[in-house]
């Protein structure tokens, strides 16, 4: 299949290596330059514009929010110059009311879109074994599906209303962080009341919370081991708010994420911008002086 990849972040340049590894012929653009050489050395085809990535089978894009994929003309003007029957796969994750303007745009020009919003750190996108939350016309998720297969290791269908992707990944991601919050207020008290987290955290891991997220992220925060950032602190905060937007629109109380908001609001006024959004974790010691 001729696909073009539009977006080559931390997460896009394993995912587009993975189709290049898997037989696909591959037209990578970024904004910056040095992720498409590097992909370019590999095999892959520089395009010059977003616009000569869109002239194939198929185009993905995983860019980072809304106003990114907005500014790049995702929404709107390069849809009218894309090749006859492209499918467009959208990695990342947005908001629920753009992802519908997406939707009916791409339904406009006659082209097939599918959100496809990933779980999984840059690790899991070098290694294919990303989970993708799929969204969009059944014809399109037929095609798309053995492609699906050689950059993750699971492709979960939510039906044709592409935004219904989005609205998972959201809710998914506002569940992690507020795991990531769980964390560091537990590890605060046992710190502040003389107890070793590492030992708690051995044991919770072992019998009570034996999912990844508590092992893996429990871990980072007992070591404050936050850069290189595998998903930035900006990020969470950005899922947070779209985690409140669609609540919002959904008329749904969700607390929660307002104190989530404060914190990473918090941290980032402390200069913790760059670190990987687990950092939120190291919020409650702080604020309790350790």
């Amino acid at each position: 299949m001729k696909i073009g990849f539009i977006g080559l972040g931390r997460m896009g340049g394993h995912v587009a290596e993975n189709l290049m590894k898997a037989g696909h012929s591959v037209t990578v653009w970024n904004r910056s330059k040095a992720p498409v050489d590097a992909l370019v050395a590999r095999g892959a085809t520089a395009a010059a514009t977003p616009q000569d990535a869109m002239n194939g089978d198929a185009v993905f894009s995983m860019l980072a929010n809304d106003l990114v994929m907005q500014e790049v003309g995702l929404a709107g003007p390069l849809l009218d110059k894309a090749a006859k029957g492209l499918i467009h796969v959208n990695l990342a994750t947005i908001s629920v009311d753009f992802a519908k303007t997406l939707q009916a745009a791409h339904q406009n020009a006659g082209l097939a879109y599918i959100s496809a919003p990933v779980f999984g750190r840059p690790d899991m996108a070098e290694s294919a074994q990303l989970v993708l939350v799929a969204g969009g016309e059944a014809g399109a998720l037929k095609t798309m599906g053995p492609v699906f297969d050689k950059i993750g290791a699971r492709t979960v269908a939510v039906g044709n209303d592409a935004w219904k992707a989005n609205l998972f990944k959201i809710a998914g991601n506002f569940m992690i962080a507020s795991e990531l919050e769980a964390i560091g207020e537990a590890f605060a008290l046992l710190r502040k009341g003389g107890v070793d987290p590492a030992l708690f955290h051995d044991v919770m891991a072992g019998r009570l919370f034996t999912g990844a997220v508590f092992k893996a992220y429990g871990q980072m925060v007992l070591n404050h081991q936050y850069e290189p950032a595998g998903f930035a602190l900006t990020l969470g905060l950005k899922d947070v708010n779209l985690a409140r937007a669609a609540a919002k629109g959904l008329m749904v109380d969700m607390p929660t994420a307002e104190l989530l908001k404060t914190h990473y609001e918090q941290a980032i006024q402390w200069g913790w911008q760059d670190r990987d959004w687990s950092a939120i974790g190291e919020v409650p010691a702080k604020k309790a002086g350790l």
